[in-house]
């Protein structure tokens, strides 16, 4: 899956002032005019006059430059490429042009050349071919739709801020527009149960939902509160609070202008589903959650034709097999079910309107291939699995190794598979290794196996940031906070060969008053530290731990014994600290990275980050906002890998203590563990100029001035340490 970018490009130079240039396209084509619209406003940017033309009109006297788009398989000049492939070509005497065999591929190519007129000048601008090393790049987007539709889970307040803005045109418009940026082809929308809030069932007209609602219980802490995950509790219903009133047919058609916005952006469309799972249609029509059901298949049945008939851009449909399903032999057994439900609402659609054609995604939870494969054998269109390549720790390791077993049932029955990389480790700093991703995306599984991937959360819906304490208004989209990071796994995903110096060059256009090599090692570095706790540290599931405030969801903060007892990443070749110990004291040859040798790397790289973060801060000014709290991101990071390496050092002694008796072994972990609450102090003191507390959805509030108190609290158990 290589593939193969424009490179590297020749410095800008400034053209003659008030020089004009021509832009010829096909006004018809939407992605075409937005690339155009991006190389008009970056020609604008260097001083040039623009006029745009259709590709057949005359120019209006003569152009000095004139950049022209040329789309179509088997056209002169263009090319044999894969789609979504595009060639740039400079011509003589002022002539560029942009050719692809299709209208992404010639979007994808106009948006480089207004990239590369941005960063280098036209100057800039040579020869290349360009073509996507792997064909599908996605978001994963649970959508908290409404307070009655929720989405995996809505208890955080990120999903509880971001209800509203599902319903705001201009967020979508900017967030679409920044994903086809940064080459993203796909979003995902993952919601328990949608329908309500997006369709009209002529057999059902009780179940749409008219208004976007909340509700007036506040989730907390406590497991539950506002009722299971995926779920909405009969106190969430009685308590709904309008946000925004709305007819269903307005939803209807905001929704249709979305998904139109997404085609246009040559972005597929997708909905994702959880079963059994009714929430607000529950109780209605003799709908509920049980699987022995049939009027809940009929209703589920009825729900996909109908989404499938009111969306003509959406591309395609998803389907789990749980989290509510259980295992049965009859004939409302797991695949049964869900091709009752699901497959024959999607032939129903197909017989309603003959050529529409819907892919399909089943994931690969809670249920098996063979089981997926005999039931679905029938599926008339493109039918394709899901996997949750790296658990949900995306941010872990580079070769995660649980797809091991898949990868050969995907061989033997010749299917394909979406790659579901879950990030529930970062959701406040701003992140950055280009290197990480580019080796992460490398290591995917062959074409013949990799339908493509999303990347994604569960429990953070990633709209509009809420929680800085210099806001925006209105409020920062968080794609563009995490523009960085948003851009790796996109770009990445095109064109795994872009390299450092194009890294470093869209950091500079970003953050001009930032030295950009610096700056680039200074994120590199920092963002290093998460992905080694995490394989140190190794917890599977997101409700298990959150890395940036060291909890989980059930006992809350991990102590100095849970970092003693918790196992590290299989094939991670790290040694837990029980087998350190004891290889230790031992007399066997210590094979393996150690936990002394992960707490050494941790402070490597804090250390490496806050000198250059120190080199660039000097001369920052107060009024660059961004560069300063992306500064402070790099920061905080830094403290937290001092905090985690004095942690680790701390419980390497006090498990030695309390194997030997060895005083002097619990002195240094007393010592080191006092040197983590200073780590901890110094981390809340930069996180809490940037940023307020937060209730995380599948873990607990993250406040880390209120957690200091849980640091101390190491100190005092190697205090009270008994030797065994």
């Amino acid at each position: 899956m290589a593939g193969a970018g424009c490179g590297s490009r020749a410095q800008a130079g400034t053209p003659p002032k008030g020089m004009k240039a021509v832009i010829f396209r096909d006004e018809t084509s939407p992605p075409i005019c937005f690339a155009a619209e991006e190389v008009r406003s970056a020609l604008e940017a260097r001083g040039y006059a623009v006029t745009q033309q259709v590709a057949d009109a005359q120019p209006r006297g003569q152009m000095p430059i004139r950049i022209r788009f040329v789309v179509g398989e088997g056209k002169a000049a263009v090319p044999s490429l894969k789609g979504q492939g595009y060639a740039l070509q400079r011509g003589t005497r002022g002539g560029y042009g942009v050719l692809a065999p299709d209208a992404v591929g010639a979007m994808y190519g106009g948006l480089d050349l207004a990239e590369t007129i941005r960063l280098d000048g036209l100057e800039g601008v040579k020869d290349c071919t360009a073509e996507p090393a792997i064909a599908r790049r996605g978001v994963k987007f649970n959508i908290p739709l409404d307070a009655r539709t929720p989405s995996y889970d809505d208890s955080g307040d990120a999903a509880q801020t971001n209800i509203i803005t599902m319903w705001d045109f201009a967020f979508w418009e900017a967030y679409l527009d920044e994903m086809a940026r940064n080459r993203y082809n796909v979003l995902a929308l993952w919601n328990p149960h949608p329908f309500p809030s997006l369709v009209e069932l002529e057999k059902y007209p009780d179940v749409a939902l008219e208004d976007v609602c909340t509700s007036r219980i506040k989730p907390t802490a406590r497991h539950g509160s506002i009722g299971e995950h995926m779920g909405v509790s009969k106190e969430v219903l009685a308590n709904v609070r309008v946000l925004k009133r709305m007819t269903i047919d307005e939803k209807i058609a905001f929704w249709r202008r979305v998904m139109k916005r997404a085609a246009d952006r040559g972005i597929d469309v997708y909905i994702i589903t959880w079963n059994v799972l009714t929430n607000s249609a529950g109780g209605k029509y003799g709908i509920d959650d049980r699987q022995d059901n049939p009027k809940t298949i009929a209703y589920i049945r009825e729900c996909v034709k109908q989404t499938i008939l009111t969306y003509p851009h959406l591309t395609g449909i998803g389907v789990t097999a749980g989290e509510r399903m259980r295992n049965r032999n009859d004939e409302f057994a797991k695949e049964k079910w869900l091709w009752k439900a699901y497959g024959e609402g999607v032939l129903d659609a197909r017989k309603a309107r003959p050529g529409r054609t819907v892919r399909f995604i089943h994931r690969v939870w809670q249920t098996g291939i063979g089981g997926v494969v005999k039931e679905w054998s029938r599926y008339p269109d493109t039918f394709e699995v899901g996997f949750k390549y790296a658990r949900a720790r995306l941010y872990s390791s580079t070769k995660p190794p649980f797809s091991k077993g898949l990868q050969k049932e995907l061989k033997a029955h010749g299917l394909r598979c979406w790659w579901n990389l879950r990030n529930d480790d970062i959701f406040v700093f701003r992140w950055g290794d280009p290197e990480y991703v580019r080796a992460f995306l490398t290591n995917l599984p062959p074409e013949e196996m990799t339908a493509g991937y999303y990347v994604g959360s569960d429990g953070y819906a990633w709209g509009r940031e809420f929680i800085s304490t210099e806001p925006d208004s209105p409020r920062q989209l968080e794609v563009r906070k995490h523009w960085y990071r948003f851009m790796l796994w996109g770009r990445l995903g095109y064109d795994p060969a872009l390299d450092r110096a194009y890294f470093e060059k869209r950091i500079a256009h970003r953050l001009p008053q930032a030295q950009a090599a610096a700056l680039y090692d200074a994120w590199q570095e920092a963002s290093k530290i998460i992905p080694l706790v995490n394989r140190f540290h190794w917890r599977n599931w997101d409700f298990m731990w959150a890395v940036e405030g060291c909890m989980d969801q059930r006992k809350g903060f991990h102590t100095v014994r849970d970092f003693i007892a918790n196992p590290t990443m299989e094939t991670s070749g790290i040694l837990t600290i029980p087998d350190y110990v004891a290889g230790r004291l031992g007399s066997d040859t210590i094979e393996g990275t150690t936990p002394v040798q992960v707490a050494e790397e941790l402070r490597e790289h804090a250390r490496r980050a806050c000198e250059k973060v120190e080199l660039i801060g000097g001369g920052v000014p107060k009024a660059n906002k961004e560069l300063r709290r992306t500064l402070g991101d790099i920061h905080a990071m830094a403290d937290l890998g001092n905090y985690y390496a004095a942690k680790i050092l701390g419980a390497v002694e006090l498990a030695t203590f309390e194997k030997t008796g060895d005083a002097k072994h619990k002195a240094a972990a007393v010592k080191h563990l006092q040197d983590a609450v200073r780590h901890w102090q110094d981390y809340a003191a930069v996180a809490t100029t940037q940023y307020r507390p937060q209730l995380l959805a599948r873990t607990r509030v993250l406040d880390w001035n209120a957690l200091l108190e849980d640091v101390k609290q190491d100190v005092q158990i190697a205090r009270s340490a008994k030797a065994k």
